[in-house]
Formats: structure tokens, sequence, C-alpha cells
């Protein structure tokens, strides 16, 4: 029996998830989540979204997510930019960030270890998912918005 080829231009890549995120913004501040220490890349910071089911668009995804994860109905704006990011342990992500500057209802963190609202040229300081990190440098050099 044949061994796969490993490397080569059939080789499969990492597994790709496709995910739409917020820049929630309100006076100047972004909302921002951070992970729980029983997920994945525990205690790391991260713009509220989440993966896109098969069937929705990114825009619909993420006004879903908004609701399960911080019980607002979001009204979704503009996309801001796009990202395709691989980690080092294999995997892969493509994220699309959206602009939410309107949304119903009360935040009430319903996953994250903390939520809170950020200045933009304060959030260098926070240590972000590395697919963030080249976001959060242009949003804190007052660039994309």
């Amino acid at each position: 029996m044949e061994k796969p080829q490993l490397n080569g231009p059939n080789r499969p890549g990492p597994a790709l998830r496709f995910v739409a995120a917020a820049l929630i913004l309100r006076n100047g501040e972004v909302l921002i989540g951070q992970r729980r220490p029983d997920q994945p890349m525990a205690l790391l910071w991260e713009f509220p979204g989440g993966k896109i089911e098969p069937g929705e668009s990114a825009p619909e995804a993420l006004k879903r997510e908004l609701d399960e994860e911080l019980g607002i109905d979001a009204t979704v704006g503009r996309q801001i930019t796009r990202i395709r990011h691989n980690y080092r342990h294999g995997g892969a992500v493509d994220l699309k960030f959206f602009e939410v500057s309107d949304f119903t209802g009360e935040i009430v963190n319903h996953i994250y270890a903390q939520v809170k609202w950020v200045k933009l040229d304060e959030l260098a300081g926070y240590d972000f998912l590395a697919a963030d990190r080249g976001l959060v440098k242009d949003l804190a050099e007052g660039k994309l918005l």
C-alpha cells in the first residue's frame, strides 16, 4: 500500500474555521472579552463573535453569536477587515471583522472570564489572540476606524 505524500501540492492544509467578529464601538471604546481558563488559548483577549455555520452569511452568524455570547440584538455594520491566520498548533482561521455601533439590550456576559470596554489606543496593553494582534495594532494607531 502506498503511503500518502506529506509534502507537495496535494498535502492537506490546516483545518480552516470561518469566523465573524465584532468591533462593538461606544464613545471611542471597543468591547473585548477574555477567554475563560478552561478554554483553548485560555485568558487571552478577543473580540466577540464566533464560527460561521453552514448556510449562514458572516453578518447573520455574527448577529447570532452576539445574542448567544452577550444577550444583545446587534445591528451589524460594514466589514472593517479580513484576516487569515495559521496557528502554530496547526489550526487556521479566516476572520471577518464587522463594525457594530448599535445594539439593543443590556450586555450580559454569558461565555467570557470577563468583558470590558477599552479605549482604542489602550488595546495594545492586552494580551490578544495571535490572529487579532495585527488588527489591535492598527486600531490602537487610529487606522481602520
